[in-house]
């Protein structure tokens, strides 16, 4: 039976790189029955509103959505469409994995982790206002609750039993917002003990960001609030290779919407060169979450393997920073065909190999020919 999923192509970028996914998607053995809706820039053309009813109307039927980067205006015009998505769904659970994948060009090859945010309240949920009429000074409230507290906190071991992680850490800022991070402290520091299997620490967000640029791979599950959610998922994406390469996911207790968590990107629109792996391996994301383990799998090292032979990789992907040795770039959409010509004939059980580059530094010890865990 095909499963019924929302498509939201989003602006920008977003109608080519949900294009790749839905390509990889149906190369897979997953049936899936796309219900294609329009929401951002589109949306206001079509109807008058950035998120018509009929959006969340189609994500509520289904309760599964892929969705495309969004544009939201800096500064003036309409409030984000994904804060409104998320308080409208109560999409309350951010998870964004960081992995470094094929890159023997990054500086940490072994950044495996997920951020785990909660999404719902605090600073990023936009309750702000002018303190005085003539608009000198502004004033942005950061609500804390202990329900949504608990709920991000146990979601973050749950999910870390189930993926067979082993460590969470809570980030906060309790030393100086003694009110609001206390509360969350305290919320973990309470929910922690039920969870004797997972070790549980802590980190004030600050010492947490110069944690992961000197050594991501002590981490396994970072859980903290939306806005520092925000702030170190970016930073973790670009430990593992940049934002090209990162997927995202929002959970609520009955709905699930799966997107990269890279931008719009409107001044690559239309050029075939926006590189397709986030959306891509949020299709990845949505297989786990309907239980299809082999069907993700194969998507993971699908583009495991395209990356690493670096024949048809997008222009981020070719360069240094994520490549010892330059290649010539190629198209988003070459890269889709190529990853989805891949996926019925990957070895699930082959040790995934980080490649040797010619070019490298030998004597360097991340860039060895040893087998890498098999992904999580």
């Amino acid at each position: 039976m095909a499963h019924r999923v929302t498509l939201i192509p989003g602006d920008g970028i977003g109608p080519e790189v949900t294009e790749a996914a839905r390509l990889v998607a149906d190369a897979s053995s997953v049936k899936i029955d796309w219900d294609v809706v329009q929401a951002g820039e589109k949306a206001i053309e079509r109807s008058g509103s950035p998120l018509p009813e009929a959006v969340l109307d189609s994500i509520r039927r289904n309760r599964l959505a892929v969705k495309g980067p969004i544009t939201t205006p800096i500064g003036g015009g309409f409030r984000s469409v994904n804060v409104a998505l998320r308080q409208q769904l109560d999409l309350y659970a951010s998870v964004r994995p960081a992995r470094a994948i094929a890159g023997e060009g990054t500086r940490y090859p072994d950044t495996d982790l997920i951020v785990v945010r909660e999404a719902t309240e605090g600073l990023y949920s936009g309750v702000e206002h002018w303190v005085d009429r003539d608009h000198t000074a502004a004033e942005t409230v950061n609500v804390i609750t202990r329900k949504a507290s608990d709920r991000i906190i146990r979601f973050a071991f749950e999910l870390a039993r189930r993926e067979h992680r082993h460590r969470v850490t809570a980030v906060h800022k309790a030393n100086i917002m003694k009110t609001t991070g206390g509360l969350f402290q305290t919320a973990f520091r309470e929910m922690a003990p039920k969870y004797p299997d997972i070790e549980a620490d802590e980190r004030l967000v600050d010492n947490m960001c110069m944690q992961l640029a000197k050594k991501p791979e002590e981490y396994d599950v970072i859980v903290t609030t939306n806005l520092f959610g925000d702030i170190i998922s970016d930073l973790c994406a670009g430990l593992a290779g940049g934002l090209g390469v990162a997927p995202g996911a929002l959970f609520g207790d009955s709905i699930a919407v799966f997107e990269p968590v890279h931008g719009s990107a409107p001044k690559y629109a239309g050029q075939d060169k926006a590189d397709p792996v986030a959306e891509i391996l949020c299709i990845e994301l949505l297989f786990r979450h309907l239980g299809e383990r082999e069907a993700a799998e194969r998507v993971f090292r699908a583009v495991w393997e395209t990356i690493a032979e670096k024949k048809f990789v997008t222009y981020d992907l070719a360069l240094p920073g994520y490549t010892a040795h330059p290649v010539p770039p190629s198209t988003c959409s070459a890269m889709a065909r190529e990853i989805a010509r891949k996926i019925p004939n990957v070895d699930i059980d082959r040790p995934l190999v980080r490649p040797v580059d010619p070019y490298a530094v030998q004597s360097d010890p991340h860039l060895t020919d040893e087998p890498l865990p098999t992904h999580r």
